[in-house]
């Protein structure tokens, strides 16, 4: 029974390491993370730049495949060159590492922190009410965790010691340097963490189970097994977001097998180093992906070259990331030219909006969440159009503009943000609806679904319209968008006097309902009101919606 209780102690301490890793992260992604995304898009203006990027993003997340999903829906979007999204994940992989040795040397520091940085993080968690200090205590409650499972790990495979059958597999497997990096390989795959597998062959050396130079194949095969997971999880992407990880992949398992060939040489140096069994994992790992960014950052368009003949796009056309197609940087030499190229890209992102608002509304019918995976790319993809738009338009000559170019030019621009503000509303408000009612198996009765298709059809009108005011310009076709506010309402109207009355509201189905039509009323605005500057321009605005009535004494 004593064997028993070691692996389920053993278990036990490897989930509640994983569970703290993604306590730490989703804190971090649910307070910070446009923060983070925003901090590392400043920070690629150069390979070098880009490395210290990732390298510093990870060591705050914890995790090196959640930094890698943020680039690669960052390099999906257009807004990150390939060889500086290689760059980010070499950095990336370091970060991770050197979590992991300072985890791993920190033993004894694990049992006095970890009972305070939980007791902390429940504090932090349960006083405030606001969003972020809520998630710094959830940051903290999961590093404790983190720390308090590493105790637990260390003092589950103490009775190893003495196990001579757990001795002669784990030998078996050393003697094999193949097995062995397939069992670190399969084992950092399954645990979709380096984390957990450097802690416990930490342990393992620690107690004697492993020599430090046995485990040199183990590590080896958890830096391949490292780059698994963010493969797997975007296989059902475009090839942009592909190429990143398998690029990744390419570097750190290609060096991973290079090396398990040269084990000889290898075993050499680390008996020159003389390293202590506290550390030796942690060192091997680190010093491992150190070598890997030497050599592959100048290498990086290279490995992109093969990686971009090696994954082949082939999604659907419908799913094909969208780029700036008009935007040639001859024409800002001939503004009229320039300004009509600004105009089409722009309609181009009307054609993205309609898309992520099908793909939210799908969502509702099918229940696949797996389509809301798009909306992120898209999203990304409008605000890498809107920067794109804004530096295209920003380097038109002044010399030879007219002020009705100047005009046209401030136009595209208001249309191309509100068409971004659109996407954030889809992607960050109904999206989530979406994602609320397959995981509460909430139904929709057959009239609401009825109601959300004719809303549906009213957004995407709109959204017909914005692209024939933006490039004819014309009076009449900006009344006709700013109009569609009206319809909308209108509808909205009439459903809530109709179909929520009678106390049906109470229900959570029509909460949820009132919810996404909330959202699509704000969708909806946002995209008529793109009609409000040229309204105002001719002087068909009203300085307020409130009527004011002729003979209205004042007080």
């Amino acid at each position: 029974m004593t064997g028993t209780f070691v692996i389920l102690d053993l278990l036990g301490g490897v989930a509640l390491l994983l569970w703290g890793v993604r306590m730490v992260r989703t804190g971090m992604e649910r307070g910070w993370g446009e923060r983070l995304r925003g901090w590392l898009e400043r920070r690629l203006s150069n390979r070098i730049a880009a490395f210290g990027g990732g390298l510093g993003v990870t060591a705050v997340l914890g995790s090196a495949t959640a930094t890698t999903l943020i680039v690669a829906s960052l390099a999906a979007g257009g807004v990150l060159a390939p060889a500086t999204g290689l760059a980010v994940l070499l950095g990336a992989d370091v970060g991770s590492a050197a979590t992991a040795a300072v985890l791993a040397s920190g033993s004894s520091v694990a049992a006095m922190l970890a009972p305070v940085l939980i007791f902390a993080g429940y504090l932090t968690f349960g006083r405030s009410a606001e969003f972020r200090p809520r998630n710094l205590g959830r940051m903290l409650i999961g590093l404790g965790l983190m720390l308090f499972a590493l105790k637990l790990v260390v003092g589950a495979t103490a009775p190893l010691r003495e196990a001579t059958l757990f001795h002669e597999v784990l030998n078996a497997l050393a003697a094999e340097p193949m097995l062995a990096f397939l069992a670190g390989a399969i084992l950092t795959w399954i645990c979709h963490s380096s984390l957990a597998v450097v802690l416990l062959l930490t342990t393992f050396v620690m107690n004697g189970s492993l020599a430090p130079e046995q485990a040199l194949p183990f590590v080896l095969g958890l830096n391949f097994g490292g780059g698994l997971p963010a493969l797997s999880a975007t296989m059902g992407q475009p090839a942009a977001a592909r190429q990143l990880p398998v690029a990744n992949l390419l570097c750190r398992g290609g060096l991973a097998l290079l090396a398990l060939l040269a084990m000889t040489p290898l075993l050499r140096g680390l008996d020159l180093l003389h390293l202590t069994p506290a550390t030796a994992v942690a060192q091997m790992h680190l010093g491992f992906n150190l070598a890997a960014a030497a050599i592959f950052l100048p290498l990086s368009h290279h490995v992109l070259r093969i990686v971009a003949w090696l994954v082949a796009d082939t999604a659907p056309q419908d799913q094909e990331p969208i780029t700036p197609r008009y935007l040639v940087p001859s024409a800002t030499r001939t503004p009229h030219m320039a300004l009509t190229n600004a105009g089409l890209e722009t309609a181009r992102m009307a054609e993205m909006v309609s898309r992520m608002t099908d793909r939210a509304l799908d969502v509702l019918d099918s229940g696949k969440l797996e389509t809301l995976r798009e909306l992120t790319v898209l999203d990304d993809q409008l605000a890498a159009h809107l920067k794109a738009l804004n530096r295209y338009l920003g380097g038109l000559s002044a010399e030879g503009q007219t002020g009705e170019e100047a005009r046209r030019a401030r136009m595209i621009l208001h249309y191309a943000g509100s068409l971004e503000h659109a996407g954030n509303i889809i992607r960050r408000n109904l999206g989530d609806r979406a994602r609320a009612k397959v995981r509460r198996s909430c139904r929709l009765d057959p009239t609401q679904q009825a109601r959300l298709t004719e809303l549906r059809a009213l957004v995407l009108d709109t959204l017909r319209v914005m692209p024939a005011a933006l490039c004819s310009d014309d009076l009449e076709v900006a009344k006709a968008l700013a109009s569609r506010k009206d319809a909308f309402r209108a509808l909205e109207d009439h459903i809530v006097a109709t179909d929520l009355s009678q106390g049906s509201a109470n229900s959570a189905a029509a909460k949820l309902f009132l919810d996404i039509l909330r959202d699509l009323h704000r969708v909806n605005s946002v995209l008529a009101a793109a009609a409000y500057p040229r309204l105002a321009a001719a002087g068909l605005m009203h300085g307020s919606r409130l009527r004011h009535e002729d003979g209205i004494r004042q007080e």
